[in-house]
């Protein structure tokens, strides 16, 4: 069990998460754990606290104090998740094209890990936010739209627009936003940092996250903040089964546990100790770059990294840690790091069956 803290934006306006290819015309739907920390690191800067965060988390030889995980969008109650790889999509529907779901309620994921099939009556899949939506739900739609906004460069000079171009955004219906959470290596890091991430976490909120925010994209209402423990949190725990009964005569072999593997909720990057089963698992790689925000020097490139995807599930021997490599340029002043930490839930390291039914 590890100390949590739960945080919803409610956005204000319109947000821009590029997308890895960097396209104008392109939005991401996941704010991911790497852009979080290093927003959040840009913010203890701002409040004073850069160097003690830098040693608590990137230079911490033990892991970081502090891990984020990625965004991901909520409607209302209704919390939406990557699902995990192995588990998902359930068996072909008529009703529902599962596969066309990016994310899914927690309450699915809890349902599949519990080899509780779903019933495609009770669903539906929300095609712009790619949300799978309860098919009683009282609202219509998903969480977000995707949406173009145009733009023109002005000359203040002679007055004329020039360099007139959209640029794709996140627009958020009434009760929609994004959420992620906050894990905390033990009670002590948690009494040390969690005031001041809520600081820091408030700040972006107000300042703006991602894409356009010198054009107030990107900013939330004041966040909203829940405390708890991971991975309850996450996926509530399961109760115990019921005592199978003898048949006189017969032997009943109990089944045996399931071999647990660890669902991301980040973005990740293996540390040299962690212990993880390549050859196994369920996971997909993306190359991750981006241009530098520094004093320093600005907008020059970062070194590609590969990272593993989040809704992966890792073969391992215990819970992966992960790390920040350095991705400054050579000769760049200072290092720059692209964070990797694991916020992983640990769910059964089976493949969902294929099979038809539900329940």
């Amino acid at each position: 069990m590890n100390p949590a803290l739960m945080v919803r934006f409610r956005p204000a306006g319109p947000w821009r998460i590029g997308p890895d290819s960097g396209a104008r015309n392109r939005v991401d739907r996941v704010y991911h754990s790497d852009s979080l920390f290093s927003a959040v690191t840009h913010a203890m800067a701002r409040l004073g606290r850069l160097e003690e965060w830098l040693m608590a988390t990137v230079a911490n030889p033990q892991g970081a104090e502090v891990r984020f995980s990625s965004c991901f969008p909520y409607f209302e109650d209704v919390l939406f998740v990557v699902p995990p790889r192995n588990l998902w999509p359930p068996p072909p529907s008529a009703k529902v094209r599962w596969s066309n779901a990016r994310f899914v309620p927690l309450s699915v994921v809890a349902a599949l890990a519990g080899e509780h099939p779903l019933k495609d009556s009770n669903w539906r899949l929300d095609g712009p936010s790619e949300c799978l939506v309860p098919g009683n739900a009282p609202f219509r739609g998903g969480p977000f739209r995707p949406a173009m906004r145009s733009h023109a460069g002005v000359d203040r000079t002679t007055g004329a627009a020039v360099a007139v171009h959209d640029t794709a955004c996140l627009e958020f219906a009434q009760g929609g936003g994004l959420w992620a959470v906050v894990a905390f290596a033990d009670q002590d890091a948690e009494s040390r940092w969690k005031e001041d991430v809520r600081a820091a976490l408030r700040l972006l909120a107000d300042s703006g996250m991602g894409g356009e925010r010198s054009i107030g994209w990107g900013r939330s209402a004041d966040p909203e903040f829940r405390e708890g423990v991971l991975p309850d949190m996450i996926l509530p725990p399961k109760p115990p089964a019921p005592p199978v009964e003898a048949v006189e005569g017969v032997e009943v072999a109990p089944k045996p546990p399931a071999e647990t593997g660890y669902w991301l909720l980040s973005m990740f990057s293996p540390a040299i100790g962690d212990a993880v089963d390549w050859q196994r698992g369920f996971y997909s790689i993306v190359s991750r770059g981006g241009r530098i925000e520094s004093p320093a020097r600005s907008g020059e490139e970062k070194k590609l990294v590969r990272m593993v995807e989040e809704g992966s599930v890792l073969a391992a021997a215990a819970p992966p840690i992960g790390a920040a490599p350095n991705v400054a340029p050579d000769g760049f002043p200072h290092p720059v790091f692209r964070a990797g930490f694991a916020v992983a839930i640990p769910v059964p390291l089976r493949q969902q069956e294929r099979s038809a039914g539900a329940a």
